[in-house]
């Protein structure tokens, strides 16, 4: 029998990367939009859900168990970007992105773990950020959303190993995909102590990604992750230099490691 997969936040990006891979791999998979009929030519079938929302979780999950009987691999990848000044930015995004990048996650696992317990097995991909696993500036919210999800990944595979359900982190770094479009952006404040950097940071931000590599990368690391009897807990996908910097921040000491990381940002 086909497994079963359902990947959150499946309608672009590195989502729609790794639903497409999967698919066109032999796997019954199925994304998930907040607005599916945005997407009528979507080549996945996405049924509708936010992750903010535990009733639209529920009724996701149960049209796919209704259909499948199962759910054996969960892909969590729905995310927002937010960039900002740490002072500056509001209260109110940090929230909504911590909603998306953490407590989304969790709010999915809490409908979907119940089957795989039933069924004593499955599988689970976290989607994170080599960003998550250092500060950075001015993406200082976004590196703790999925900083805080890598953590969690580590609990949630200790507890659940026994019941033959398996976590893994992926961490993906710069890939060219549309990201930048749904990101939110602090606004820049006229005379702000921070303008100068943000407005740098910004720019080489967006350069990364522009010149990103293809996300099907991402996809093929996954199919690898899903297909292996006993995976590991992180994975790192990106350039040489993206998966180096957190060997460096093991190896060098803390504020020689910040020194790196201000001059490669230019503050």
């Amino acid at each position: 029998m086909k497994k079963v997969v359902l990947i959150t936040g499946g309608s672009s990006g590195i989502g729609k990367a790794i639903a497409i891979y999967l698919q066109q791999a032999g796997y019954t998979v199925y994304g998930t939009s907040r607005n599916p009929d945005r997407y009528p030519d979507s080549p996945v079938p996405l049924v509708a859900m936010d992750v903010q929302d535990e009733a639209s979780i529920s009724t996701a999950v149960s049209t796919i168990i209704e259909k499948e009987k199962t759910i054996d691999i969960l892909i969590n990848n729905a995310g927002v970007g937010i960039t900002g000044p740490m002072e500056e930015t509001p209260i109110e995004e940090v929230k909504n992105a911590m909603e998306t990048n953490f407590y989304g996650p969790l709010r999915v696992l809490q409908a979907v773990l119940p089957i795989m317990r039933q069924q004593r097995s499955g599988r689970v991909i976290n989607i994170t950020s080599i960003a998550g696993y250092m500060g950075l500036p001015y993406r200082g919210i976004y590196s703790a959303s999925k900083g805080a999800l890598g953590i969690a990944t580590e609990a949630y595979r200790m507890e659940c190993a026994h019941l033959n359900i398996h976590f893994s982190n992926v961490a993906p770094g710069d890939f060219a995909t549309n990201i930048a479009a749904g990101r939110f952006h602090s606004p820049f404040k006229e005379g702000s102590d921070y303008a100068a950097g943000y407005s740098h940071t910004l720019k080489l931000i967006d350069d990364h990604v522009d010149d990103g590599s293809d996300p099907i990368e991402v996809a093929k690391k996954i199919k690898e992750i899903i297909e292996m009897k006993n995976p590991g807990i992180h994975y790192k996908v990106g350039s040489f230099l993206q998966k180096f910097s957190i060997v460096l921040k093991k190896i060098l000491p803390e504020k020689r490691y910040e020194r790196m990381l201000k001059k490669h940002y230019g503050l």
